[in-house]
């Protein structure tokens, strides 16, 4: 270990914020204050924008948002592309002590009402191109009292006529700052209220501490800034070193983003298991460069091993895998530079404490899997609304994930799945993870998903949903036949079926729970496939 990332992990295991914390002043105006101000700090597709730039642009959103009536604790909703705006809306928003709300701006009109509803926003900001959608929900948005049309003539003209200067709100580093969305794979999305304090904590930890982000650095991510692990690693990271973030509104497909790669060239990539797969699996993998990268990054979902073996083969950058929450904000299980194990979450990142425990709490010896409990300062306040999920969820200074992990002897973490995606099948647990990982090493297997399904019987079962490259009649059996040779008996798909494409939620992760209710996952053997 060098003296330098010593240091670092020193500083971030005691660090304590001050007691008055605003996000912007952490993350943007600190910045100006260190002679940083015409550092580039934003990349797009076709400008450069600085810090005092950004500054200013955030101040004029601010500023906007004071004029609107906006008073700190109320909502601001977010929907917009990932760009300058985006990033202004955010920043300005929480200057003026209002609590930051993002979300997927593609969302449907049903999916807007409910977040209308629920968050009780005073202000929205949505872009031109999906205003339709937004302005029919917010008809019946009673305590909505201004829609911002981003990328409109009258906005922009409001814009331009702002002021670009802007107090920040003392804000405390326990207030509310920002609302995420948990991942949950069933029922409306639920927001967990996150703090100032949090967003500074994780930066120290993880960021600065593990990582090492540093100024020369230039992020790129797959996820959209509206998702949190984005919002950290693509935004807040990056400005809290001083660093550029290269941002671009398009849907991420592998050829947009080996496009983005070429014109920004990223050191940190941020990324996910599914765009990992589509990056590796591409016809044009062997003709892209990536040596422009010192590191990327995996979250979201658990990257099997054979997945990280072939991007290391295609691409050669270290990937690393981690495990984080919206509900602790971030990443506190990560693989290191320079110490990566595939098929691991890694070590705790200094500063949080995680422990494995069975149902009643107890901790469990290394080797056993069990719930994973972890504490640190980035907990989160609780759920919205949600007193009975939060009392489940947190508990003390501990919060309770619903995730099933286990521990080795030298302290490395191994995903085994969500506790309601854990298979006990035969008296066994079997972690899905490791039959998708058995799976994907087939040559005609792109994507896959395995679930539980109670049989006829009232058994578990473990069942495989694929995406194939080339789909052959016989391949559902060919893949049970390819599992047999190498699992135990126990843990093979019961069925397999091939599908178009694998459900998803808001969030972009496989959508477990819809894949159990479709139609032909309850057939017996050589059923035929259920509908996409």
């Amino acid at each position: 270990m060098t003296v330098s990332r010593l240091v670092r992990m020193i500083r971030a295991m005691t660090f304590t914020p001050p007691e008055l914390l605003n996000v912007t002043d952490w993350f943007l105006d600190a910045r100006i204050r260190e002679g940083k101000g015409e550092k580039a700090a934003l990349l797009t597709e076709d400008r450069t924008l600085s810090y005092h730039e950004v500054q200013r642009l955030a101040n004029r959103f601010g500023n906007l948002l004071l004029e609107a009536g906006v008073q700190p604790e109320q909502r601001v909703l977010i929907a917009l592309p990932d760009g300058p705006e985006f990033v202004a809306a955010l920043f300005g928003t929480l200057k003026i002590g209002a609590v930051v709300v993002m979300v997927n701006p593609e969302l449907k009109p049903d999916a807007i009402e409910y977040f209308f509803e629920y968050t009780r926003a005073t202000v929205a900001f949505v872009h031109e191109s999906t205003r339709v959608a937004f302005d029919t929900a917010a008809s019946d948005a009673q305590h909505l009292k201004e829609t911002f049309t981003v990328g409109s003539d009258a906005f922009e003209k409001r814009l331009a006529a702002a002021p670009d200067e802007l107090d920040c709100f003392p804000s405390h580093r326990d207030d509310a700052a920002i609302w995420l969305f948990s991942g949950g794979t069933t029922g409306r999305p639920k927001a967990v209220v996150q703090t100032h304090r949090s967003f500074a904590n994780t930066t120290e930890l993880y960021a600065k501490g593990v990582l090492g982000y540093r100024e020369s650095d230039v992020t790129l991510s797959v996820p959209k800034l509206f998702f949190g692990y984005a919002t950290g690693s693509n935004l807040l990271f990056p400005f809290a070193v001083g660093a550029t973030a290269a941002l671009f509104p398009e849907r991420c497909t592998p050829e947009c983003l080996f496009e983005k790669i070429t014109k920004f060239r990223p050191t940190i990539l941020v990324n996910v298991p599914t765009m990992i797969n589509k990056m590796v699996s591409h016809e044009s993998a062997s003709a892209q460069d990536l040596s422009c990268l010192r590191l990327a990054t995996s979250a979201g979902e658990a990257l099997p091993v054979e997945l990280h073996e072939r991007w290391k083969s295609a691409f050669g950058p270290e990937l690393l895998d981690g495990l984080g929450t919206a509900e602790m904000w971030h990443i506190f299980l990560s693989n290191r530079p320079g110490d990566v194990k595939p098929g691991t979450l890694g070590k705790v990142v200094p500063g949080f404490t995680v422990k494995v425990c069975d149902e009643h709490g107890h901790e469990l010896p290394d080797g056993e899997i069990g719930w994973l409990r972890v504490r640190g300062d980035s907990r989160a306040i609780g759920y919205w609304q949600q007193m009975e999920k939060t009392q489940e969820a947190f508990r003390g200074d501990w919060y309770v994930s619903g995730d099933m992990v286990c521990r080795d002897a030298d302290g490395t973490f191994t995903y085994c799945g969500r506790g309601d995606d854990m298979l006990k099948v035969s008296g066994k647990w079997l972690s899905p993870g490791e039959v998708e990982n058995c799976l994907l090493q087939h040559p005609s297997v792109e994507e896959v998903a395995v679930v539980g399904v109670v049989d006829e019987n009232g058994l578990t079962k473990p069942y495989g949903f694929v995406v194939a490259k080339d789909e052959g009649e016989g391949l559902p059996n060919e893949l049970k036949a390819f599992v047999v040779e190498r699992l135990e008996r126990y843990k093979v798909p019961r069925a397999v079926f091939v599908m178009d494409a694998l459900p998803r939620t808001h969030l972009g992760k496989v959508d477990r729970g819809k894949l159990k209710t479709l139609p032909g996952a309850r057939a017996p053997q050589g059923a035929s496939q259920p509908a996409t």
